[in-house]
């Protein structure tokens, strides 16, 4: 009979346990579902609420945007002054590996310095080994105000 016992308090002792653990595990988990759902923005320079993403380009934070060739890197999100007013905005994670790719103004491209994959302003691949092209994003620019649409 006292077997009994013992072996029921061994079950409570480990379910409360266990229960603790999925408590503690719970709100980690649900935070961190939840945090994916809208870009954040580190330096607060612009609104992304609306799965849009605002560049003033008259913060110093974005001044090499105001010169054909120059580039920033925003949430990772590569942006391009490509010449001629003309922005591009590409995903900035290469897809054959992960690695961040960089905007090349000589060559008007965007090669990856891990394995030289090469893509082109719009996204598609030039040169492998990657084979799948980088999300482009449309931009749109009014006075000194760059929109890149998220979605």
């Amino acid at each position: 009979m006292s077997k009994n016992i013992f072996m029921n308090r061994r079950e409570l002792i480990l379910k409360a346990l266990l229960g603790g653990a999925v408590i503690a595990v719970t709100p980690s988990v649900i935070t961190s579902c939840s945090k994916d759902d809208q870009p954040e923005n580190p330096d607060n320079n612009g609104d992304t609420g609306g799965k849009k993403l605002t560049i003033d380009l008259t913060s110093p934070n974005y001044s090499a945007l105001n010169t054909a060739g120059g580039s920033v890197s925003v949430q990772a999100i590569i942006i391009a002054n490509t010449g001629n007013n003309v922005f591009v905005a590409l995903d900035s994670t290469c897809t054959h590996n992960g690695c961040t790719v960089t905007y090349n103004q000589a060559a008007n491209n965007f090669p990856c310095p891990c394995h030289q994959s090469v893509f082109s302003t719009s996204g598609s691949v030039v040169t492998g080994p990657a084979t799948v092209a980088l999300k482009s994003y449309p931009v749109s620019k009014s006075g000194n105000i760059l929109t890149i649409n998220l979605v």
